[in-house]
C-alpha cells in the first residue's frame, strides 16, 4: 500500500531508433496527467519481438540523450543497454522494484499497439506483480478491437482495468489504466525509410537529433 508520499515513477520503453515526436509527446503528456516523481525513458539493448535495431546502442542513447536533455522531468536509464543477452521488460521492472522499495508506485508506459502483444511478452503476468500497466490509446482504438484482443489480454482487462488515477494511486501495481491521447501518427520506420531516401524529417525529430544523424550519417546506408 502506497503512502501520501511515495514514489510515483513512470517507465517508457522502447528502441528510440530514432527518438522523434510522437514519443516525446506521449511522455509528456502522460507525465502531465499523471505527475511522475521520475520518469524513465529506457533504450532496449537486444528486443526479443522486434527486429534488430538498425544503428547500434551507443548512437541511440546518444540520440535520446540529446532529445531529453532539456526536460528536467525526462531522465534516461541505460540498464538494458548495458545488459547482457536480450531486454526482458520484467527483468527491469524487478530491479526498479528493489531499487524503489515496495512502496513505490511504478506504472510501464506502452503504446496500444504493443499492448495488443503483452501476452507474447516473457513472463508477463508477473509485470502486474511489480507495476502498473498504463497504454497510452488512440480515442477509441482498443475498443474497436474487441475481436481481435487475445483472450487472455480480454481476461486481464476485465479483472485489472481501473477507471481513474486515484484508483490507480492506491495500489503499487496490479492494474491496467488505459488514456486516450492526442498520439501523432509518426514512426520511426517512415523516418529511417524518409533518410535513406533523402526525404525531409524537419519537424518530426527534435532539430539536435536531425543534427546527429546527419553528422554520424546514420540510417543514410552511408554509416
Amino acid at each position: 500500500m502506497p503512502k501520501d508520499n511515495s514514489p510515483l515513477i513512470g517507465i517508457y520503453g522502447g528502441t528510440f531508433d530514432p527518438i522523434h515526436y510522437g514519443h516525446l509527446r506521449i511522455a509528456e503528456e502522460l507525465n502531465g496527467i499523471f505527475g511522475f516523481s521520475k520518469l524513465f525513458f529506457i533504450p532496449s539493448g537486444s528486443p526479443r519481438l522486434r527486429n534488430v535495431p538498425i544503428v547500434s546502442k551507443d548512437h541511440r542513447v546518444a540520440m535520446l540523450s540529446a532529445a531529453i536533455q532539456d526536460n528536467e522531468s525526462f531522465m534516461l536509464d541505460k540498464r538494458e543497454i548495458i545488459r547482457d543477452g536480450e531486454s526482458y521488460s520484467v527483468v527491469t521492472l524487478r530491479e526498479f522494484r528493489e531499487e524503489f522499495g515496495s512502496e513505490a508506485v511504478i506504472c510501464f508506459i506502452m503504446g496500444s499497439d504493443v499492448f495488443l502483444n503483452l501476452t507474447k511478452w516473457y513472463c508477463w503476468r508477473e509485470m502486474f506483480e511489480l507495476c502498473h500497466i498504463i497504454v497510452a490509446d488512440r480515442p477509441g482504438y482498443l475498443s474497436t478491437l474487441n475481436n481481435k484482443k487475445p483472450q487472455e489480454l480480454t481476461e486481464a482487462l476485465v479483472s485489472l482495468q481501473v477507471s481513474s488515477i486515484e484508483d490507480l494511486k492506491k495500489s503499487t501495481h496490479g492494474f491496467i489504466f488505459i488514456v486516450p491521447t492526442t498520439l501523432q501518427d509518426i514512426s520511426a520506420t517512415v523516418i529511417r525509410e524518409s533518410i535513406a531516401t533523402e526525404k525531409s524529417v524537419r519537424y518530426l525529430i527534435p532539430d539536435v537529433v536531425l543534427e546527429y544523424i546527419k553528422t554520424n550519417r546514420l540510417y543514410s546506408g552511408k554509416e
